[in-house]
């Protein structure tokens, strides 16, 4: 393949040229893309650039990393506009009407590019190019860039997942050889499990804009939202064999997406053209990377306004250089040139547009107050008395959305849950959310009931509704509310009694879990409730937490509890006796002691590193209860012996295929064992005779009847393909929260299905506890092949065996780490179910 050598008219110097400034390959020693640049070696690079042009370039470490890596973020500007950063920077926020001094903005203010590289770390271009692009801006020979900054400021992020990149660029320093060898199947292009691609927890970070369950997104979304940049691109790579992606997106577009951004991202894509073509570079545009789901380094950069872009480069697996079908070696310099010439591009198109890309993203926002889109002006959710309410206010704080305690009045809404619009009662505690705030069309996107899709050949999910994802019940009202508070309602201060006979907690939420967590490491006794209690004038559900004195003797109860309970923000009652005023006293087999489980977590090849990733970071740093994570030859050879709890996350086991070992690990079950499956696991143990069958949803044909369906036609098979397509719905479970796996629920659940996978009803042996019945389809695409068979179904089930037990979650229920309402659902099954 051709090496590019420099973008037309722009001159790519390669030694000082201004003091003591190196470009990238002076400083480094070698050409970008010859070798792999370690990441404190970038960081190095980038400090380099501050302190010998420091009136052009500002570097600030925002964050760091869960290995304790720097993350960095470079504004470049000239030195008029370095000189006056912070007043540009607020004026930015006066335009979005985010600005906490109220000014008016100055619409004759610069266009501000926030250039994100090496979001997914073993996608390894991005950041060389950041080096080569941050040069050239500063570089002072180069005139074009000089030009380009006189009304443009640009930010960079060299590397948003510094631990990815360097598990990768390590992994692959330790393989390659004195040359490279571009054979596909050599073992350098073979990346081992669990792959460079996710961070530390392994997590998927360009899924983690808007959810921020990830350190490294917390620290970036913080200083993003004090910038909030009119044009944001994302540096990807896909697969080797594929040729570079740039803007205009695909369809579907979300509607709150306005004609300009489009308009925009075509601009751009023209000017990335025009220099591809001149080199001969192969590159698609308007295929595959839409901009729907929200939780994306385009799509959420777009909900607030800006123009919002993935750019793509082959390059997966390739190493310093790969041979691909087309039989070229594809090497890491020409992808690092790819990356360079459409960040370079950017800058260039956003500067001589500069003024219209101010004015329309003034434009945008001032829509935004003025005409909120959509048929919801507002919304309240209903506060449960539970943890969930602060669960999802601690999402709006972290995106900077503005929200308010309701006042007592009577509205009229859409019931999210029912679908249907009626009179309800807002009371203190529960919240409201207008849409007339700059996060307006961000607020819309995440609250939506049904998102409008113009093409069902999307990237990711399809449905995200925060009533569904905290299970709260939320009211769709058409107007906005004006009858708000900023002071949240007086909480009752329950003073504990030190000579209680028992203290009790309610099990509602994530807090009832994490206080029951923190008490089992402490090492109390913990019971709880099988049955409904009423001790005095409180009430009490199914699963509500004991920790009785008599139990806990030579210990300080009171000391312990309260600190506990001061760490999970959970709220404790004192129980004056074990006789209950309602239902079965303290002693009854009814209420049970809990056993701490110890949980092994399998890990390694054919396992999802990223649902493997969520149960680990779940367990780790929201539940933090201890989980060993281990090999599955590790767990049958060893592990059988030790720990009475296996977490089986979605993916392929091989012990499930083999005869003696799938027996022997019923065996440990029989004895006592419990094994919570995850999506295709229980997919697997279906097809190993575990007890739980597949339902078969195939419609039957009529015998001697030609079935003229099977005869597609070539062009439409993508259309074809999704009839059965589940890239991420919403449906309705109806849930028997008798069972200790239902405890702490209503008697229904909403689960994000990502599949068409279905179980048989249990007939014996077995609990139905979450199943789907017919209509019960809320949002979200669905093929329509696929939909009319999602009905009548087990899809969450409990199943005895011997003095074991099996909990199957045909869904994810800590999907993403941002489903929150199923988070509990797991605790239920770690905890309280088989004891």
């Amino acid at each position: 393949m051709r090496r590019l050598i420099c973008l037309a008219g722009v001159l790519l110097v390669v030694s000082g040229t201004h003091a003591q400034l190196k470009s990238p390959e002076a400083f480094l020693g070698y050409k970008v893309g010859t070798h792999y640049t370690p990441h404190y070696r970038i960081v190095q690079y980038f400090q380099h650039l501050a302190k010998e042009a420091p009136q052009q370039l500002k570097l600030e470490q925002y964050g760091e990393t869960n290995e304790g890596r720097p993350l960095l973020l470079a504004t470049i500007a000239s030195a008029q506009n370095m000189s006056n950063i912070e007043a540009i920077r607020t004026n930015n926020l006066r335009l979005v009407n985010a600005a906490r001094d109220k000014a008016a903005p100055n619409e004759n203010a610069p266009a501000i590019v926030w250039l994100s590289y090496n979001v997914h770390g073993n996608e390894t271009s991005s950041s060389e190019a950041a080096m080569l692009t941050a040069y050239e801006l500063v570089n002072p020979s180069n005139t074009r860039s000089q030009q380009w900054l006189q009304n443009t400021v640009v930010l960079i992020d060299p590397c948003l997942n510094p631990d990815g990149r360097d598990r990768y660029v390590n992994w692959y320093t330790t393989v390659i050889g004195q040359t490279i060898n571009p054979e596909p199947i050599a073992r350098e292009h073979r990346e081992p499990w669990p792959g460079g691609r996710s961070n530390h927890y392994n997590f998927d970070l360009n899924r983690d804009w808007a959810w921020q369950t990830q350190k490294e997104s917390q620290h970036r979304l913080k200083v993003y939202n004090t910038w909030l940049p009119q044009v944001h691109v994302d540096f990807h790579e896909q697969g080797f064999n594929e040729p570079y992606y740039f803007a205009p997106a695909a369809e579907p577009f979300h509607e709150v997406i306005t004609p300009w951004q489009r308009e925009f991202q075509t601009m751009i894509g023209k000017n990335h053209a025009r220099y591809f073509d001149k080199e001969g570079w192969l590159y698609f545009t308007k295929e595959r990377f839409d901009l729907f789901y929200p939780s994306y380094g385009d799509t959420y950069p777009t909900y607030h306004g800006a123009i919002g872009m993935t750019y793509e480069q082959g390059g997966i697996r390739a190493g310093l250089g790969i041979i691909n079908e087309d039989g070229d070696t594809l090497t890491l310099v020409d992808r690092v040139q790819h990356h360079y010439t459409t960040g370079i591009s950017t800058v260039e198109i956003t500067s001589r547009h500069a003024a219209r890309v101010v004015k329309e993203f003034r434009n945008y926002f001032t829509n935004v107050l003025a005409k909120p889109a959509g048929e919801f002006k507002s919304w309240v959710i209903k506060n449960d008395g539970t943890d969930r309410v602060s669960r999802l206010t601690s999402l709006l704080d972290k995106n900077l959305v503005d929200w308010s305690y309701a006042s007592s009045a009577s509205y009229s809404g859409l019931n999210y849950f029912t679908g249907k619009s009626e009179s309800f009662k807002a009371e203190p505690g529960d919240i409201v959310i207008n849409l007339n705030q700059p996060k307006g069309n961000f607020v819309k996107v995440l609250f939506e009931r049904n998102s409008a899709i113009t093409d069902s050949a999307t990237y990711d999910i399809t449905a995200w509704s925060m009533p569904y994802v905290y299970g709260l019940k939320a009211y769709g009202v058409a107007n906005l509310i004006t009858a708000t508070t900023k002071t949240p309602p007086a909480l009752q201060d329950i003073a504990l009694d030190p000579n209680a006979y028992a203290y009790a907690i309610k099990w509602d939420g994530l807090n009832s879990a994490k206080f029951l967590a923190a008490a089992l490491k402490k090492s109390l006794k913990v019971r709880f409730a099988q049955q409904p209690f009423q001790s005095g004038n409180q009430s009490f559900e199914k699963g509500s937490l004991l920790v009785t004195k008599a139990a806990n003797s030579g210990k300080d109860l009171l000391k312990e509890v309260q600190q506990i309970a001061a760490v999970t923000k959970s709220q404790v009652y004192s129980i004056p006796s074990g006789f209950v005023d309602k239902g079965y006293d303290f002693g009854s087999s009814n209420v049970r002691i809990i056993n701490a489980p110890k949980v092994a977590l399998l890990a390694g090849e054919n396992i999802s590193s990223l649902g493997f990733g969520e149960l680990w970071h779940f367990f780790d740093t929201q539940l933090k209860y201890p989980v060993t994570v281990m090999s599955a030859n590790d767990f049958i050879r060893e592990g059988m012996n030790t720990y009475d709890v296996l977490i089986l996350a979605d993916g392929s086991y091989d012990f499930f295929n083999k005869k003696e070992i799938n027996e022997d690990l019923k065996a440990w079950v029989r004895r006592g064992g419990k094994i919570i499956a995850l999506e295709n696991a229980v997919a697997q143990m279906a097809r190993a005779d575990w007890g739980i069958k597949m339902k078969d949803g195939e419609d039957k044909k009529s015998e001697g009847k030609s079935d003229y369906s099977v005869l597609k036609k070539f062009e439409n098979r993508e259309r074809d393909w999704l009839k059965n397509s589940m890239p991420g719905s919403i449906f309705r479970l109806e849930l028997d929260n008798s069972h200790p796996l239902g405890f702490g629920y209503p008697d229904y659940y909403y689960s994000l299905k990502q599949d068409g996978n279905l179980y048989e009803f249990f007939k014996e042996e077995g609990w139905n506890v979450g199943v789907i019945k017919r209509d019960n389809y809320i949002s979200g695409f669905a093929g329509s092949d696929i939909r009319p068979k999602l009905n009548d179904a087990l899809l969450i089930g409990a199943q005895d065996m011997g003095r074991g037990q099996v909990i199957y979650f045909a869904d994810n229920p800590i999907f993403r780490s941002f489903w929150e309402n199923g988070k509990l659902l797991l605790c239920n099954a770690l905890f309280l179910t088989g004891q």
